[in-house]
């Protein structure tokens, strides 16, 4: 019961102008997107540490071949894709991971994209 009430208040408060319409939307928005958030600076390390690990190409590239190796490298490594959902997933409550189960096809589609976008969006982090 302590997880159920207490993992909600770590996540940060996300305001949006339009109501999400669906349940999907709604679990984007109330509960990946503050998750995303919450564990943006792990997600980051992750993801630098995973491109040492592969001899630090990914540092190496232009700007925009970066963005597409960030894509390819999270929609392609399911082994590095299932590690990165399970840092996320871990932060479910279970009434929320009862719920992403039901949609787990689309929600982990709108979860791996959200993350993408969020690594893409902080380039200047990654090549530091």
């Amino acid at each position: 019961m302590y997880r159920e009430q207490e993992l909600p208040k770590l996540r940060p408060i996300i305001t949006f102008e339009v109501e999400a319409n669906g349940e999907v939307e709604k679990f984007q928005n109330e509960v990946l997107r503050p998750i995303l958030k919450l564990q943006n600076d792990l997600l980051v390390q992750i993801f630098i540490q995973y491109c040492h690990q592969r001899k630090g190409g990914f540092f190496k590239l232009a700007d925009k071949d970066k963005l597409l190796y960030i894509d390819q490298t999270i929609r392609k490594d399911m082994k590095f894709k299932h590690y990165l959902e399970g840092v996320i997933a871990g932060h479910f409550t279970l009434d929320e991971y009862l719920l992403f189960l039901g949609n787990e096809e689309e929600l982990t589609k709108r979860m791996i994209h959200l993350l993408i976008q969020r690594l893409q969006s902080q380039l200047f982090l990654l090549t530091k």
